[in-house]
């Protein structure tokens, strides 16, 4: 089904891995639609309560635009993002499911915006993020000016994308970049026991705290406390919120199903 990108479900837990190891998992047209499908695919597939964002290879979770694939100034770079990385960030951004990126190494330009995209970041002790656009004379895109202004304020964007320069993982944690950051050997075993966590949460819950979190930034409190109203009426119609009521009440702990 899919040529560039391994994917893979279990246990409530769809894997995705980028899968040009070659190229460092660099992003071409037929890889960016391939993402998009699978977290299409993802959004339907009811078996599915968290997604896990990875790379193939030890060191490199994606080195961002492949720029062997055709890029130029002959190129519309703003039509290219409008049909394949804008569709791409935002099936990652609004899927209803929590999606945990295992950072497994370095991330630059539209690879590190791919990561970004996702709702928590583990990364292993030899990743390194990087806003590289600046260094061919671009700015950044696939979403890195959104997203990392909420994540360390303006001044510290700024930096990061004039200059480029790449950031270690402790210095990623740090900055907030990152919400873990582990040995190498123990990303694998850090990154299931989060997935685990989430494949036996109440996954429609999860999937609207993200709803509302994500609009949090365009409104004001009067706004966002009817939000709140509107998406705990839409909570407290689930099944799952019925057994978290029922087993608190018997002193248990709950057995959701993501509905």
């Amino acid at each position: 089904m899919y040529q560039h990108l391994i994917y893979h479900i279990q246990d409530g837990v769809c894997t995705i891995t980028l899968n040009r190891p070659e190229v460092y998992n660099a992003l071409n047209t037929a890889l960016i639609q391939e993402i998009t499908q699978a977290f299409e695919a993802v959004h339907t597939d009811e078996s599915v309560r968290v997604v896990v964002l990875t790379g193939s290879g030890e060191n490199a979770f994606c080195a961002g635009a492949d720029l062997k694939s055709g890029m130029s100034n002959a190129t519309s770079l703003g039509d290219s993002l409008r049909k394949n990385y804008n569709p791409m960030i935002l099936a990652i951004h609004n899927l209803p499911k929590p999606v945990i990126c295992r950072l497994n190494g370095t991330a630059v330009g539209a690879g590190c915006s791919l990561a970004l995209a996702c709702d928590i970041i583990i990364a292993a002790d030899n990743a390194k993020m990087s806003q590289i656009f600046v260094s061919i004379g671009l700015i950044m895109d696939a979403g890195s000016s959104f997203f990392l202004p909420k994540l360390v304020g303006s001044q510290k964007a700024f930096e990061l994308c004039s200059t480029g320069r790449v950031v270690e993982a402790q210095e990623c944690f740090e900055l907030g970049l990152v919400n873990s950051v582990v040995p190498k050997d123990e990303l694998d075993s850090a990154v299931l026991k989060m997935a685990k966590q989430y494949a036996n949460s109440a996954t429609m819950a999860i999937g609207l705290i993200k709803k509302v979190l994500n609009q949090s930034s365009f409104s004001n409190l009067e706004e966002m406390l009817e939000l709140e109203a509107i998406h705990q009426d839409l909570a407290g119609q689930t099944k799952d919120f019925e057994e978290g009521v029922t087993a608190f009440l018997q002193k248990r702990k709950p057995v959701f199903k993501g509905f």
